[in-house]
């Protein structure tokens, strides 16, 4: 295959396949419904046509006719008048008269068989035309019908192109909100322990800044102290001990020296 036909071959796919894209049910079948009106239309106009091209022939074979007939009582009238001469005139008027006559006939009957033909087929054509309509609007009922559910599909999987970039914005959302999140407690910590100063609030000393860290440990010892005097129970536990151990010992040594007086004396 030779380098033009295979770059004209390539077009004609891509062309096809564009053009497949592009191509709406809806309007081609609209298109052919729009066509086959327009013959009917046609079909119509040429029975009308025929139609006067009949009565026409008609007008002028009574026309005719009623020559035909003036000429046979000429005849008769001149016969009767003893003018044979005028009335074989008369004849040969009404021959050729009658001659014209019978071509109109057959004319007649020729454009009369034609304007059933066409009304015949202007029928059927009708039938089909309204017929097609129907399928049509089926057609087409069908296919919105289809096309919307398949754009709530995607719309509901997160396929269609309109939800994926609302996904993505909301996505871009929360990491912008988490990212200043952490920043803003990043700066508050620093701040906190002194890394940061605060211009708006002033610069504040070093030492007044230890100062006021033992005054909050000084605080905070004497909550410590006052919370362990809320607890007398376990501080009297060791005292009881103590006062217990204290009487024992003072009960023993009474009885040991006694004896030891009696001993003694």
């Amino acid at each position: 295959m030779s380098v033009m036909k295979r770059v004209s071959l390539i077009f004609r796919a891509k062309a096809n396949k564009a053009l497949d894209k592009m191509e709406d049910p809806r309007e081609t079948l609209d298109y052919s419904y729009q066509q086959q009106v327009e013959m009917l239309t046609r079909v119509r106009r040429g029975v009308a046509d025929v139609a006067t091209s009949r009565k026409r022939v008609e007008l002028q074979m009574n026309q005719l006719q009623k020559q035909v007939q003036t000429k046979e009582n000429q005849a008769r009238t001149a016969l009767g008048q003893g003018r044979e001469d005028l009335a074989r005139a008369a004849l040969e008027q009404k021959s050729s008269v009658a001659t014209q006559l019978s071509g109109l006939q057959d004319q007649y009957r020729t454009l009369q068989d034609q304007e059933e033909k066409l009304t015949l087929a202007s029928q059927r054509l009708q039938s089909k035309v309204d017929a097609f309509r129907t399928r049509k609007e089926t057609i087409k009922a069908t296919y919105t019908a289809a096309e919307a559910q398949t754009r709530i599909n995607e719309a509901f999987s997160g396929i269609s192109e309109e939800m994926g970039d609302i996904g993505l914005a909301i996505q871009r959302a929360e990491d912008k909100t988490a990212q200043m999140q952490a920043r803003a407690g990043a700066i508050d910590e620093l701040m906190a322990s002194g890394a940061l100063e605060d211009h708006v609030s002033g610069q504040q000393d070093y030492i007044q800044q230890e100062l006021d860290r033992m005054g909050a440990n000084s605080e905070i010892e004497s909550e410590l102290a006052r919370l362990r005097g809320e607890l007398p129970s376990s501080n009297q536990a060791p005292r009881q001990i103590e006062s217990n151990g204290g009487g024992a010992t003072a009960g023993g040594s009474a009885p040991g020296q006694q004896p030891g007086a009696g001993d003694g004396l």
